[in-house]
């Protein structure tokens, strides 16, 4: 056995430290906390894959509009509710130059990322009918979002997407519709974490599926066009970005500005609502929000409660970056295309020494390159690899915990540098050196 590059007792002591008694359940902040305490105690760099966090400077476009508001004196003003005109207008803009859709601005509401859009959606959906009172999950999906529902006290249903692709998904879905107590249905797409596209025959099959059975379809669109096997960058130009929304009234969209636009850290989405599910009624809703439709409700009652408004200057910065994007001058997609550069490259070392791609097909095509991608590792649980990988100064997260039954971790191609694929190379070598399949 070949010395890894981080001594073992110094992993060891830091997960019992903490307190972890099944790595393969450690949360992104655990992982993230122990390679910190290691790489410190060790002087040995980590080459971090675990947190989703950009690792492109933020969009200039937002940054300049953002600072001319605040100049302006938007800072000392409470934000209208229903959201800034000017995003309201963009954002309905965007949604038909990139998807094809035709939403009215009104339905176009900003939330302090696209975290608490999901919230306020799942506590909205949850109240809609009594019978309803489950959120059905397409996994492998966003951790948190599960956070949220326990938060709530509500209750939730899942199945990994792995084994049910193509003409095996509409069955699927309906054997939870069916019982009655669904009341939204959500997915990422592309998907955190495996990095697969529902295609349009897959989304036909579930907008039907919602229209019949009445229920709401989420749809996280967190990595807005970055399927990069396709051409969705040119405004006003088919192929669009794929979405539910051609299939069903029964939608609501999340369109983020954390990845697509590196903006994370201002706290920025929109939620776009159908134009009929925004005016539509529920007579559950009727009876406990006095007879308003189910979009205000949203705005007006839900997210008031919880924030007050989202950040005045923000919204500016967003409405600039659509608007840019819309006319054709900002090419956001050419600036995160390096996440499939990046993805490219470590598939190839760890492909090399012996880990394969767990989510590696696509209907038949492979994966695309993007800003994550799951590998595995022939013999280890998702826990002992993950744990191993410590060793050798990787860190990443294991598939379980983001409702995955496949045995792999995610990695995050976002914090990736230049100087790191050589290094990488060199300590899988050791680790397959060690590993031997």
């Amino acid at each position: 056995m070949k010395e890894t590059p981080i001594k073992k007792q110094i992993i060891d002591d830091a997960i019992a430290d903490y307190g972890i008694q099944d790595f393969s359940k450690a949360t992104i902040r655990e992982v993230k906390r122990i390679a910190e305490y290691a790489e410190k105690k060790s002087g040995v760099e980590f080459i971090k894959m675990e947190m989703g966090i950009p690792g492109l400077p933020a969009s200039k476009v937002g940054v300049d509009a953002q600072i001319k508001a605040l100049q302006d004196g938007i800072a000392n003003m409470y934000p209208d509710i229903q959201g800034a005109e000017v995003l309201k207008n963009e954002a309905s803009r965007f949604v038909k130059a990139f998807i094809g859709l035709d939403i009215n601005p009104v339905g176009c509401i900003p939330t302090v990322g696209s975290m608490q859009g999901t919230y306020a959606a799942f506590r909205l959906c949850s109240q809609l009918d009594d019978k309803k009172d489950t959120i059905l999950f397409i996994d492998p999906g966003f951790p948190v979002q599960k956070m949220q529902l326990q938060v709530q006290g509500v209750k939730y249903e899942t199945f990994d997407v792995y084994d049910f692709r193509g003409d095996k998904l509409a069955p699927k879905i309906e054997s939870y519709l069916k019982k009655g107590n669904i009341s939204a249905i959500v997915y990422s797409n592309p998907n955190n974490p495996s990095w697969v596209c529902l295609d349009e025959d897959e989304l036909r099959a579930i907008g039907k599926l919602a229209t019949q059975y009445d229920a709401i379809v989420l749809e996280d669109l967190a990595y807005f066009a970055m399927d990069f096997r396709k051409d969705l960058g040119q405004p006003f130009e088919p192929p669009y970005q794929s979405s539910v929304g051609r299939y069903t009234d029964n939608y609501m969209l999340f369109v983020s500005g954390s990845k697509a636009f590196s903006y994370a850290g201002e706290r920025i989405a929109v939620v776009c609502i159908s134009d009929k599910l925004f005016d539509r009624h529920f007579e559950a809703l009727d009876e406990r929000y006095q007879g308003l439709p189910f979009g205000m409700i949203y705005s007006a009652r839900i997210l008031y409660a919880l924030s007050s408004g989202t950040s005045h200057s923000a919204q500016y910065a967003l409405a600039a970056i659509f608007k840019a994007a819309s006319d054709g001058t900002y090419r956001f997609r050419e600036e995160t295309r390096e996440y499939a550069r990046r993805a490219n490259k470590l598939k190839e070392i760890f492909l090399r020494h012996n880990f394969h791609i767990v989510y590696d097909h696509d209907l038949g095509e492979s994966i695309a390159d993007g800003f994550y991608f799951t590998i595995g590792y022939k013999g280890m649980t998702s826990g002992e690899l993950a744990h191993q990988l410590m060793y050798y100064g990787v860190s990443a997260i294991c598939l379980v915990t983001t409702g995955s039954h496949q045995e792999g971790l995610r990695v995050c191609t976002s914090f990736i540098k230049d100087s790191q694929y050589e290094v990488l190379d060199q300590r899988m070598a050791i680790f397959a050196e060690n590993n031997p399949v």
